[in-house]
């Protein structure tokens, strides 16, 4: 599309190359893209190029960062119970799988620690998916959509994913400081951010008054690679589920759309 606006994309010392719309000629496309990455895999929200003008399946990345629940490198701030809760799952799953009752850190993982971390995992994707879902239904949700199909609609989802997911970037095409998104991004903030906290704590307290049980030849070593490649498969698995059918509306498609032909 560039070669036949006849912009020249060759990489000289004057001239960075590529697709430069939206990116800050300091850092180039690679550290833009970096940044854009660090900055929603963790709880960060500083930006140093504008997402929205990434291509389709570059913004998608950012996106799904946040949408994981911002758990790379360590669960920076927020994102942390959100890893411990991924990692409660996966040691439960992997219990069922060998017929044990599962254990972490020297605690028995039972039903009631299998509900928190579930609300947890679930409050901010009902979050992001209804909050998108009310904006593209409703006027005044549709009025400040600024780029048509379906980049318009990852705009949207975008917005919501990181207001309900702790990070604060945005894909800048959505006229977002109206009553409207105000008071919607707002809820979605309140909800999703606050109201983990309490299957959190409920968690952390259900634990801490359980006896430690001494670890045997049965138990589940979560210290190894093995449970590190588990984790990070149902990460994977949970974010794919939860999110890939709106993705496939946004990105995906408009991926399809602009490269189809």
């Amino acid at each position: 599309m560039f070669a036949k606006l006849g912009i020249d994309q060759t990489q000289s010392a004057t001239n960075p190359g590529g697709n430069m719309e939206g990116k800050e000629v300091r850092f180039g496309i690679v550290n833009s893209v970096l940044w854009a990455t660090v900055t929603t895999a963790a709880s960060n929200g500083s930006v140093n190029a504008m997402h929205d003008s990434f291509m389709p399946l570059g913004g998608l990345v950012p996106m799904w960062l946040m949408q994981l629940g911002e758990i790379i490198y360590g669960g920076v701030g927020s994102g942390l119970y959100g890893m411990l809760a991924f990692v409660i799952i996966a040691v439960f799953v992997s219990g069922l799988m060998v017929g044990r009752t599962p254990e972490y850190l020297g605690k028995k993982i039972e039903a009631y620690e299998m509900k928190m971390a579930s609300i947890i995992i679930l409050i901010p994707v009902m979050v992001v998916l209804l909050g998108t879902a009310v904006a593209l239904m409703t006027e005044s949700g549709r009025a400040t959509i600024f780029n048509p199909s379906a980049h318009g609609f990852s705009e949207v989802l975008y917005a919501f994913s990181s207001a309900g997911n702790n990070n604060g970037s945005a894909f800048a095409g959505l006229g977002a400081n109206t009553p409207f998104y105000n008071i919607a991004l707002g809820i979605a903030m309140f909800i999703a951010r606050y109201w983990l906290a309490i299957p959190v704590l409920a968690i952390a307290g259900s634990l801490a008054n359980k006896k430690k049980v001494p670890a045997s030849a049965g138990t589940l070593p979560t210290h190894t690679p093995l449970f590190i490649v588990w984790v990070i498969g149902v990460i994977i698995i949970v974010g794919a589920l939860s999110f890939l059918p709106a993705l496939a509306l946004g990105p995906i498609v408009e991926h399809l759309m602009v490269f189809g032909n």
